[in-house]
Order: structure tokens, then C-alpha cells, then sequence
């Protein structure tokens, strides 16, 4: 969808590859390899976890689940988008599960929660967008561990969403593999 107000924008151009992995960022990816989109918070130290991962092909910054198409960061900070920062994971899944990213994602993550009083804005929500049937069935059921462990009170939920992966658009070049670089 397009912002009623917004020019038509060109898709962003990624001139380098994955500065540490030294893959492809941009597809056609290797047959075989699937991809997995998730979000929490700055994209930065989230890719970083994730390919560091063996099994992880390449991962990418982006941004995903907003109203405005082939947008940049200063659209995404802007807050009227509703796009989330995200990371791009493509995976071999004969060498890391879906179920070991849920893991990863999961894993030093606090999304906050309904009833504490916890302000996430749509840029840094927490959010899993999927890509397969599969990957709702198995992320659904990892969120639902997750709240379980909490220990929750009546009036509080955690905030993270679990939705179809919309499209998925490539952050600038010096978004990509960020903590590497700096």
C-alpha cells in the first residue's frame, strides 16, 4: 500500500554484501534456503544475533509492516508509517530450525507488556512476521510458552505479534551488518 501523499519511491539499491558473511543480501538466495523475518527493537544488535548463527546464510535490515512502500529510515523514525525495524534471516534449515531462531529471538528480549504501562512504538514493537504456515504454527506456540513463563497478572499480555510476513524492504547500506561496521 502507498501513502496517500507519497510519491512514488524507487527501491532502495544495496551496492555491497553481507560485510561478514561475505553472501548474497539481495535474492535470488541459494535453493533450499528459507527466510525468516522478526523484530525487536533496533535492527542493529538483533542482526548481529542472528548471523552469528550456523546455518544462517545472510541477514538484512530492513523494514516491514507499514503503509508506505520503498521508504527509508528518516520515514520509519518519522512514527507515521507503521512500519517496524526488522531483520531478514535466510536459513538453511537442514543446518539451524525455525524452532532455534524462535529461540534466538526470544532470548534477552523483553517486548513489555500490556498493563504495565509499556510504550512501544511501531518501529521498535515486537513482532514475528512469518513466511510459511509452518513457521505461524511454530512461532504461535513459542509465543504462548513464553507467556507462560512470565507468570503474568489477569490484566497483562505480552505484546508481541505474530503475523504474515508483509513486504519486506531493505534498509539503507549502512543499516547492513551496522555493528560490524562501526
Amino acid at each position: 500500500m502507498k501513502h496517500a501523499t507519497s510519491p512514488p519511491r524507487k527501491p532502495m539499491i544495496l551496492t555491497e554484501g553481507h560485510v561478514v558473511k561475505g553472501t548474497r543480501l539481495l535474492p535470488p538466495f541459494p535453493d533450499g534456503l528459507e527466510t525468516a523475518i522478526f523484530g525487536r527493537g533496533c535492527f542493529w544488535g538483533v542482526e548481529r544475533r542472528f548471523w552469528e548463527i550456523a546455518g544462517v546464510y545472510t541477514t538484512a535490515t530492513g523494514y516491514a509492516g507499514g503503509e508506505l512502500e520503498h521508504l527509508t529510515y528518516h520515514d520509519v523514525c518519522g512514527g507515521r508509517t507503521g512500519h517496524a525495524e526488522v531483520v531478514l534471516v535466510v536459513y538453511d534449515p537442514k543446518i539451524v530450525s525455525y524452532e532455534k531462531l524462535l529461540k534466538v529471538f526470544w532470548d534477552g528480549h523483553r517486548p513489555g507488556t500490556k498493563g504495565r504501562g509499556a510504550k512501544i512504538t511501531s518501529q521498535y514493537r515486537s513482532v514475528i512476521f512469518t513466511t510459511t504456515e509452518e513457521q505461524a504454527q511454530l512461532a504461535q506456540a513459542s509465543l504462548q510458552r513464553y507467556r507462560q513463563g512470565l507468570n503474568l497478572k489477569d490484566d497483562e499480555e505480552v505484546i508481541t505479534e505474530v503475523l504474515p510476513a508483509p513486504s519486506f524492504y531493505y534498509a539503507e547500506q549502512y543499516h547492513q551488518q551496522y555493528q560490524a561496521r562501526r
